[in-house]
């Protein structure tokens, strides 16, 4: 596993995809997605820790 800080080739390429896709969104659209982005963070961080303590 690779924990550098580094994107792989994919992950960087999902990325640009997401930069065009958001690129013309409102500032309202615009926060929104953010909020969820983070709000899905949190969501994926509990279930790593969640994993993590049962292990």
């Amino acid at each position: 596993m690779d924990l550098s800080g580094q994107l792989s080739l994919e992950q960087k390429f999902k990325l640009k995809v997401l930069q065009e896709q958001v690129q013309n969104l409102s500032k309202e659209e615009a926060q929104e997605y953010l909020l969820e982005m983070f709000r899905q963070t949190m969501v994926k961080d509990n279930l790593v820790k969640n994993l993590l303590k049962n292990a």
